[in-house]
This record gives C-alpha cells, structure tokens and sequence, in this order.
C-alpha cells in the first residue's frame, strides 16, 4: 500500500502555523445553529439524537456540525465536558452510508475508554440507522477484532496502536474511509502516539477529511494540522461556557459505604420537594440501591442501559411528567438528560472520571435555573473531589443542615 499523495493539501498547506497558536480563534462564517432540527439531519438520526435524551446542541455542536457534515477539515478546540463525543457520532451517523459495509469513519482517541465509549453513543444515537461500529482497542482480543471487521462495520473507533495492527494485517480496510476524527489531540501526543498516527496515516485515501479536537493546541498539533488539513475551519469553545453558575455544590463526609444508605434515607423528603437523580457508578448498584430504597418504603423508580428500550422510555416518560420524583441511574444517563425539573442531583458514587462530574450536575440548575448537587464522599474519594473543585474552578462545601431551603 503506498502512502497517498496529497491532492487535498492546497498551496501553502504547509505555512508555519506558530504565530496562530496565541490567537486560536473561531473562523469568521461559522455559523450557530441552535436546533438539531435545522442541521439537514437524517430522520432516523434525529430520533435516535431525541430518543437518547438530547434536546438541544451544545456550543461545539451548534459550530462545528455543519461544517464537518458539508465535507470540510475542522479543527475545534474543546475541553471535555463540552459534548465533543456526542457531537464526533452524530457527523459520523450522518456522513456514513450504512447500505455500503466497509469502514468509512475512522476516530482515534488516547484512551480504550474513550474509544469505547464513543463506539457506545454512536450505536445508540446511530441506532435507527443499524449503524455498525466497533471498537479497535488494546486489551480486547484481536481474534474477536479480526472477526468483527472481517464482517464488515461502517465505523471504526479505537486507539492508534491496535488500529495501526489491524491496517497492517490488512484486517481494517481503508479504501473507503473518507473522515479521519483525531480525539483529545494533545492527549494523544503526550501519549507518544505520534508515529503511530502518521502511520495510520500514510495508508488512509488521499480525498480523506480530518477533524482534530483537542484542548490545547501546542506546536506538535499545528504541525499535524498543517500537515494533513485543507483549509481547517477553526472552532474555539472554552469550558468557560460550561458552566456551574447556579449550581450549589455540596459534600456529605460519610465514613464507611454503608453509612450513604442512611444518608440518602434521611434526605429523602428533601428529595422529593422537587425531582431528583441519584447517580451510581454501576448497574448492579442502581437494582442493588433500588430494592433497598423499595424495601424501606420509598418511591423511586431506577434505569440503566440494560434494561430493554421501551421499559427506558417508560421510566423517563414518568419522570419527565413528574408521575415519578426520584430517579436512581448510572451515567448512561448522565449526558444529554434534560429533566427541566430536576434540581438537585446526588452522586451517591463520585463519578469515575471528572467529566462525567458536569455531565451529571449539570442536569440540575439547566439554562439558569438554580440547582443543588450533593456528593457522598468516602475518606478515599477526598482526593477525587478535591481535583473535580481544581478541574472546574469551583467550590464544594459541606452540606448545611438547610439544604432543603436552597432547593
């Protein structure tokens, strides 16, 4: 397979891009659509967008779908929390043609989680379409990699290493790829994927596309965009725009695990003055904290991703109506859930990882409406909310004896 030649790559592809480092900002022309709606989005993908819980496109998605949807190069510069997943699989279900089964969409992210979870919301806002994804990650086991994309898939998500394997056994075929989407690009590059990358690279077509997101955009990743971009339309949206305005945050200490349970029984009342979501960390949890909470006579209802989808649009219907007022779930519905009721929201567990902590607590306090969080912290999980209050700039104190009044 020779490396591509470079009919995309204009004059002056190649300008040094330094100087442009300090002043990143978005291209004149780009414009903010504020509706799914009136992105020229296919039906079925629209319902898949709604039937997932989203209403309306974050700031990164009302730039940057047009553009990457109308063929162009993007580089968008976002932090995570910013709906950048969500907005990589809506382009992606919209450009592939799921009638043609080869890989057409290859992302690239630093981490099998992120790979994994971007293969998640694809198949489940691409699922209307029967979009087929894969994930192509270190850890999993090629005989299972080999098998699926000898089957065929429309989209491929995975880390450099395992995806470079798989070009090089001549498992993943490129001939069909047209949109190449570089995820966490800087991440990517402190990880020393570089060659792994340029590898890649070299065997994908020349008419290909490339969308890059990163947070930060040091020397390294201008060089790629020069390198392998057209004419990029530049999308700037800062976490700034993420915001916990509004939003009281507290802590509860609780010495052992057992002792949230209390916790939460005792908050119960407070909980229902309004409409809650308690968030755990697991599905066993959510049945596990379920049953206990029905066992001592508390109304709740629970949902996570492997209950069947009518019983899921059931439970959220209740819930969006207000039928039910307490709603135990796992991150699954941490994104795009737009309750507009909700104003308070437990994490009965810390969230894994920080991202997820706006995700969930941003459900409460939506578009300027004031909103409470309190989070359970065990002596171990100190350290985890100490970096969520450094990640977001922010401040979580100990939750008064009043919480209700502020609710």
């Amino acid at each position: 397979m020779a490396a591509p030649t470079t009919s995309r790559r204009g004059p002056g592809a190649a300008r040094n891009m330094d100087d442009d480092n300090l002043t990143f900002e978005t291209s004149p022309g780009v414009e903010v659509v504020s509706s799914f709606d009136q992105m020229g989005i296919k039906d079925d993908l629209l319902r898949g967008i709604y039937g997932y819980g989203f209403e309306k496109p974050s700031a990164i998605q009302q730039r940057a779908v047009l553009p990457i949807i109308n063929g162009r190069d993007v580089i968008a510069q976002a932090q995570s929390g910013t709906g950048k997943t969500s907005m990589i699989s809506l382009t992606v279900c919209q450009i592939v043609d799921t009638a043609v089964r080869e890989v057409q969409a290859l992302i690239l992210s630093p981490t099998r989680e992120l790979a994994s979870q971007t293969e998640r919301v694809m198949l489940a806002i691409g699922d209307y379409l029967n979009i087929q994804v894969h994930a192509c990650i270190g850890g999993k086991s090629i005989g299972e990699d080999i098998r699926r994309l000898e089957n065929g898939v429309h989209v491929v998500s995975g880390t450099p290493g395992r995806v470079c394997d798989m070009i090089k056994r001549r498992t993943l075929r490129t001939r069909a790829i047209k949109l190449l989407v570089l995820d966490e690009a800087d991440e990517m590059l402190s990880r020393g994927f570089k060659d792994q990358i340029y590898d890649v690279y070299r065997y994908l077509p020349p008419e290909l596309q490339v969308v890059l997101i990163s947070a930060t955009l040091p020397h390294e990743i201008l060089e790629i965009t020069s390198k392998f971009m057209t004419e990029p339309v530049r999308i700037l949206v800062k976490r700034d725009e993420l915001t916990l305005e509004g939003i009281k945050q507290f802590f509860v200490a609780v010495e052992k695990e057992e002792w949230k349970f209390d916790t939460l029984c005792d908050l119960y009342d407070t909980l229902t003055i309004t409409q809650a979501v308690i968030f755990c960390n697991t599905k066993r949890k959510v049945d596990w904290l379920t049953e206990r909470m029905r066992a001592n006579n508390f109304t709740v209802s629970a949902m996570h991703g492997d209950m069947p989808q009518q019983e899921r649009d059931a439970i959220m219907s209740e819930f969006r109506s207000g039928a039910t007022r307490v709603l135990i779930t796992t991150d699954v519905w941490a994104r795009g859930l737009d309750v507009q009721q909700v104003s308070l929201v437990i994490n009965y567990d810390l969230p894994n990882n920080r991202e997820l902590y706006i995700h969930r607590i941003g459900r409460s306090g939506r578009f300027g409406r004031k909103g409470v969080a309190i989070n359970f912290v065990r002596k171990d999980d100190i350290r985890i909310l100490r970096d969520i209050e450094q990640y977001y700039s922010t401040q979580i104190d100990e939750m008064p004896m009043n919480v209700a009044d502020l609710i």
